[in-house]
């Protein structure tokens, strides 16, 4: 008896919407020539790690509940005299997202964490970097449904970077906005 490989949503939506989309938009002569996401970053600098070492394990947990793959601690790279802080000190959280994972936090944060921000009206197109790749800021942890909010000592934020092969801005916002990323301005004009 085979056992059917389980593929997330968004990656056959991928394959089956996006990819003919781009293609017909920006008239590659390849499928592989269709920017694809490879990895989304997570990223949480946590605020008064350095006098309370407790915050970085609350911090990790929080990251680990809403990804559902474990985080790791950032450390600092240099002592800077002004912050008490010491080169090697744990001052934040990572977690890098790729495969099923990524695609199933994507479905999730779209789906269901954006929608839950307050007097919501869709994402900046203005975060792109220039190669392509899109980085999001969000206040709250408490949007992500895995957090339960009576258990949150302190509101904080993260950055979400979504990494694409993507080689222009244009490029990269056409195969966020066909995965379904909410956008404020989608009459985009081109430069």
């Amino acid at each position: 008896m085979a056992t059917e490989k389980y593929t997330p949503r968004l990656a056959d939506k991928y394959k089956k919407e996006v990819v003919p989309a781009l293609m017909k938009k920006f008239s590659y002569k390849t499928v592989m020539q269709a920017p694809r996401l490879t990895k989304i970053c997570l990223n949480r600098g946590v605020n008064g790690a350095v006098a309370d070492k407790k915050l970085i394990d609350i911090s990790i947990d929080e990251m680990t509940m809403i990804t559902g793959q474990k985080a790791v601690a950032t450390m600092s790279k240099k002592d800077v005299s002004n912050f008490k802080l010491r080169k090697d000190m744990p001052i934040g959280t990572k977690v890098t997202l790729r495969g099923v994972n990524m695609y199933e936090f994507l479905d999730r944060l779209v789906s269901v964490s954006l929608p839950r921000v307050r007097d919501f009206k869709g994402i900046s197109d203005k975060a792109f970097d220039g190669r392509g790749n899109y980085t999001l800021g969000v206040t709250e942890q408490i949007i992500f449904p895995e957090i339960d909010i009576d258990k949150v000592n302190k509101i904080t934020g993260m950055d979400i970077t979504f990494v694409t092969t993507a080689n222009t801005n244009e490029e990269a916002f056409e195969l966020l906005k066909e995965l379904g990323m909410p956008f404020k301005n989608i009459k985009k004009t081109t430069e």
